[in-house]
């Protein structure tokens, strides 16, 4: 056990992932986690010269980076779960896709983002999306449950937004109040997802003729996303 951690996140990071960590999940309601007591939370961050353009709304480069990428985050969760299973441990995958959300809520018990702030991947912006410190929220992510004996992260538990409203200010369809997240606080006491969804449905159509809920327009105009986005611009 004493080499796995390394070979482990070694194995992801060569396979896609752009971060790797591991969260304890054990003060979560066992049956939220699978009775599992660890997850692991991998982000892939997307193409920075595709999200620099979707300022004004998506368009069918971004969409095929997105589809692009949660494709990526399925495969690598499907290695994760085998390196983990070849080892002797439980693990259980899970798709970065809709997969598994209530259709009612546009909610999961345990959603991706929730698993990556306990595992200290980043914090949750004023747009529900997870935000990382060298990416932005130019990525996405996925999770493994397992029983593992992974070493874990320390949680981020509040926002650094602070008083920052740009992706509020960016959002066509309104959906955030400007409120900043904090461990355990609900997402609709900050951000209507219903509002998000029928504004991002309505960009798509109208920017890429395509009735499929993707936008990202709070993505490009998140400032920690615009420093990945320039600093990608400069080494290039």
């Amino acid at each position: 056990m004493s080499n796995l951690p390394g070979e482990f996140e070694s194995l992801l990071t060569e396979c896609g992932a752009d971060l790797v960590s591991f969260a304890d999940l054990s003060g979560l309601v066992p049956s939220v986690r699978s009775g599992l007591p660890r997850a692991v939370s991998m982000a892939v961050a997307l193409d920075p010269g595709v999200v620099g353009k979707i300022t004004e709304g998506p368009t069918l480069e971004y969409m095929e980076e997105y589809k692009a990428v949660n494709e990526l985050l399925g495969e690598l969760s499907r290695k994760a779960a085998e390196y983990l299973t070849a080892n002797g441990f439980k693990a259980l995958p899970y798709a970065a896709t809709d997969e598994g959300v209530d259709s009612r809520t546009h909610s999961t018990e345990l959603p991706h983002k929730t698993v990556a702030t306990l595992a200290g991947l980043g914090w949750i912006g004023k747009c529900a999306l997870l935000v990382t410190e060298r990416y932005g929220s130019a990525v996405r992510i996925g999770k493994v449950l397992t029983d593992a004996t992974l070493p874990v992260a320390k949680p981020v538990v509040e926002s650094r937004c602070e008083d920052c409203t740009v992706c509020v200010d960016a959002c066509p369809g309104g959906a955030a109040n400007g409120r900043n997240w904090e461990a355990g606080l609900e997402r609709n006491r900050f951000f209507d997802a219903h509002a998000c969804r029928r504004a991002a449905r309505a960009k798509a159509k109208e920017r890429i003729g395509i009735l499929y809920a993707i936008c990202g327009m709070c993505i490009a105009a998140c400032p920690w996303t615009r420093r990945y986005i320039d600093e990608a611009g400069r080494s290039s």
